[in-house]
């Protein structure tokens, strides 16, 4: 299975070397989330909790981790 970074969401075609139903790495972390956890209900608050202790963990994703809270942050801006 392919380990790359892309979410396999794009509109662009697929790459020649992946298959078109592979699961790629970032999709099977957040099939699992979502079939372990889907269910429950947190606040923002505590995802951002979560977050900086990640970050504080892992400080190689600090960038990735900000653009993605960034973009929650901003989901309903008109621009």
């Amino acid at each position: 299975m392919p380990t790359t970074a892309s979410s396999g969401h794009s509109s662009s075609a697929p790459s020649p070397l992946v298959k078109e139903d592979a699961l790629y790495f970032t999709d099977r972390g957040i099939e699992e989330l979502s079939s372990r956890r889907g269910e429950e209900q947190v606040s923002l608050a505590w995802l951002a909790d979560q977050l900086q202790g990640f970050v504080d963990v892992n400080p190689d994703f600090e960038t990735a981790i900000e653009r993605f809270a960034t973009w929650l942050a901003r989901l309903d801006d008109e621009d």
